[in-house]
């Protein structure tokens, strides 16, 4: 029954990778992305069903529209075959059995994911954080957060953790507010302060402070592997979102593991 459940999970994880397409699409282009049939960028033909079967349909297709035989982007596939192994992973994580609770939690952590997903693939092509995206991630994940608190026992509410979240949220968003208003948004957009506070309220302390420094870390090695490349300058703007969202699952999944090597570390260091 579990395995049947992760074969579930991925295939799952699929069709709402090809839902996060056409939503990173129709938000470009101001479009309702809850209704209306799909259809081609290029020429707008409306795809038939065997047309959108995730990743099989672009094999079969050899990666063209089946009426304008125009080329379909990578992005499709990728979107679609990361996100179902996001879902897959998550669910191993998290050991996911036929219960309220755990399928709650997996529920909560898919949208929170599919969120991300959304931001790191759109500000890779836009450079932007749609408010239509980040603003309801947030409201997931202080619902999400809430429901972490609730024990389910005689403990009850669990204030401290959801005050935890809330001063990481606070803290790590204002520090990118300062920088942000000290650089005029010259070194980084206001979207990504949003998404910082989306980060704490769902990392929450001290994983938070893993995910911007795994974030910055991995952010200036890209970065200066694109201007040694000569693809990038000094004053190139980079989209600094999906070193955010790499950080967020990072330390997300293993932010405890990383922080005990850490302070194992030092510890190892102190002796000599």
């Amino acid at each position: 029954m579990e395995n049947f459940l992760f074969i579930l999970i991925f295939f799952s994880g699929l069709a709402v990778g090809s839902f996060l397409n056409a939503v990173i699409y129709r938000l470009d282009k101001k479009e309702n992305v809850l209704h209306g049939r799909s259809f081609c960028p290029h020429c707008r033909h409306k795809l038939a069903w065997f047309d959108l079967i995730p990743v099989v349909s672009f094999l079969l297709l050899k990666g063209k529209c089946r009426y304008c035989h125009k080329k379909i982007s990578w992005q499709y596939p990728l979107v679609e075959i990361g996100t179902a192994l996001l879902f897959l992973f998550l669910a191993i994580r998290l050991g996911i059995k036929i219960q309220l609770i755990s399928i709650l939690e997996f529920s909560f952590l898919a949208i929170i994911f599919a969120f991300l997903i959304i931001i790191f693939v759109y500000d890779l092509k836009k450079y932007i954080i749609p408010d239509k995206v980040i603003f309801p991630a947030i409201f997931v994940t202080l619902f999400y957060q809430i429901f972490r608190a609730l024990e389910f026992d005689s403990r009850g509410f669990d204030v401290l953790f959801l005050s935890w979240a809330v001063f990481s949220a606070l803290v790590a968003s204002g520090f990118f507010l300062l920088i942000y208003l000290i650089s005029k948004g010259k070194w980084l957009g206001f979207g990504d302060v949003k998404l910082v506070f989306f980060m704490g309220l769902f990392l929450s302390w001290p994983n938070i402070l893993i995910a911007l420094f795994l974030a910055f870390l991995i952010g200036a090695i890209i970065g200066i592997i694109l201007i040694v490349k000569g693809k990038k300058t000094l004053e190139s703007e980079v989209p600094f979102a999906p070193f955010l969202v790499i950080g967020t699952l990072i330390a997300f999944f293993w932010g405890q593991g990383l922080l005990n090597w850490y302070l194992s570390g030092f510890g190892l260091f102190s002796i000599f």
